[in-house]
């Protein structure tokens, strides 16, 4: 697994084979390959009015939306709500109630941090996008779309998003700071908080702290990730 679609995300079919599609998402045009039983074609049209109107997501840790005939469909936090209006959503002609908490439009940069301790304690799961299981792109990215600011999928690519700060003392809560391997290529991503401490993925969604050699994980008493850059996104 390289990635998760969550509940109510549009995409193009670049591929359609007998049991899979190779698919682009319209977010971040991330390309992989999705079980054809796992979704439902729209029209043309209904595919640009999504990337058109205005974006609502779902705002609860999980919930539920059903539809007309009271089917439930189980959503987890930050799915898409498309064609959301006063409770009520639509894919194609089927309408579905949600009366959850929704976020949308551009959120303050301190929202960043909210939405981040949200996710507090999920467990790391590569390609993972949901409070179930997350990976450390996949928090950086689901944290800044559920405030209205659109990431890459990948570390790597992120890191090419933003302003490049020079030192950590020049970052605000809410910057991104990115670590490296031993060859150099940037592996990880993470959030920066107050007091020089940083939450990311690491074995689960933690906090540690920051300083300009990486992150000190403080149970293992160690430096586990070595810093590479910071990024000023908002």
């Amino acid at each position: 697994m390289i990635s998760q679609l969550l509940f109510g995300e549009h995409f193009t079919i670049i591929d359609k084979q007998k049991n899979w599609s190779k698919i682009k998402l319209a977010f971040d045009d991330y390309e992989g390959f999705i079980d054809n039983k796992q979704y439902v074609e729209i029209p043309e049209e209904t595919y640009y009015n999504l990337n058109n109107n205005a974006v609502f997501y779902s705002g609860e840790i999980i919930d539920f939306i059903t539809n007309t005939k009271n089917e439930l469909t189980t959503i987890p936090l930050g799915s898409n709500l498309p064609f959301y209006n006063v409770n009520k959503l639509q894919i194609n002609s089927t309408y579905y109630l949600y009366e959850g908490s929704v976020l949308s439009e551009k959120k303050d940069k301190n929202e960043i941090l909210n939405i981040a301790f949200t996710y507090l304690n999920s467990p790391f799961l590569w390609g993972g996008k949901t409070p179930f299981g997350i990976d450390c792109s996949g928090f950086t990215q689901m944290v800044y779309k559920m405030c209205g600011y659109p990431l890459y999928r990948d570390a790597k690519q992120q890191a090419t998003q933003g302003e490049v700060l020079s030192f950590i003392e020049e970052s605000e809560p809410g910057d991104l700071a990115f670590f490296d391997d031993d060859e150099g290529i940037i592996t990880h991503v993470g959030i920066i908080l107050n007091d020089y401490n940083i939450i990311h993925v690491h074995g689960k969604v933690r906090v540690d702290t920051l300083d300009h050699s990486g992150i000190f994980n403080s149970d293992l008493q160690k430096h586990t990730h070595k810093l590479r850059v910071i990024k000023k996104i908002i």
